[in-house]
């Protein structure tokens, strides 16, 4: 039995959680956002525009087990990557996104920027100084699998919460990916966009249940679902051009 709990940050597990993921054009997202500030309210790690960058180093196996997983809609899967916002490189998490049943849950622990540099280098470094159980566990399980980082993602986030059932409601725009993995760290590197003009994607997480006003204002019956995730549109659109490198 999957158990949900509130939201956490680097350093934490999140129980499973349901989320669902909505591809939305330029009319749409204009109408949803205005919806969306109605019933919900701002997330209070969002700068003074609603908003932060995100940028993230995905890994995948040497068969590219990930990406096929994704596109065969495997259940159970799991995916690991690197995650640092608005460039800020004195915070780096570790992450590793599990999918069960059709929900979702995160587990996270900080690294240093030493230890991200051995990432990008294609390492899978040992734990040094006082590390945690759950980081030893997330490098040997990489280590088991043979990871290795195989595209930047990046994007802009508008979050919205809500109390009620722990939602959060975010419009993810720009989306973007990179090959440069020794740039990840750098404040400018070259990215491609993935996504036609105006178009984003809306994602939708909550606990046990999804308040019906939310559903409602949120018009979700009407809008076009999708199961590929931004990893996956990264590494099958990327910097070289609709291939897979």
């Amino acid at each position: 039995m999957f158990h949900a709990g509130k939201r956490r940050g680097a350093g934490a597990v999140t129980e499973y959680r349901h989320e669902y993921k909505y591809m939305i054009d330029a009319g749409q997202k204009a109408v949803l956002k205005l919806r969306a500030q109605g019933v919900l309210e701002r997330d209070a790690h969002a700068g003074a525009d609603g908003a932060y960058l995100i940028r993230s180093l995905y890994f995948d196996s040497p068969d590219d087990d990930c990406f096929y997983e994704n596109e065969n809609g495997d259940d159970p899967r799991e995916k690991y990557r690197i995650r640092f916002y608005n460039c800020d490189a004195s915070r780096i998490s570790l992450e590793c996104k599990a999918k069960r049943r059709g929900m979702t849950r995160k587990t996270a622990c900080p690294i240093t920027r030493g230890q991200c540099e051995r990432f990008m280098a294609g390492e899978i470094p040992e734990p040094d100084g006082e590390v945690s159980p759950r980081q030893s566990a997330m490098f040997a399980q990489m280590r088991f699998k043979s990871l290795r980082p195989v595209v930047i993602v990046q994007y802009v986030r508008m979050p919205f919460v809500c109390d009620a059932g722990n939602v959060r409601v975010t419009f993810d725009d720009s989306i973007a990916s990179s090959n440069d993995i020794a740039g990840f760290l750098q404040p400018e590197i070259p990215l491609r966009s993935v996504l036609g003009t105006g178009n984003s994607i809306l994602e939708v997480k909550w606990d046990e249940l999804l308040p019906a006003y939310i559903k409602e204002q949120m018009a979700l019956d009407s809008l076009q679902w999708t199961s590929f995730s931004k990893y996956y549109l990264c590494r099958k659109y990327n910097c070289y051009g609709g291939v897979r490198v």
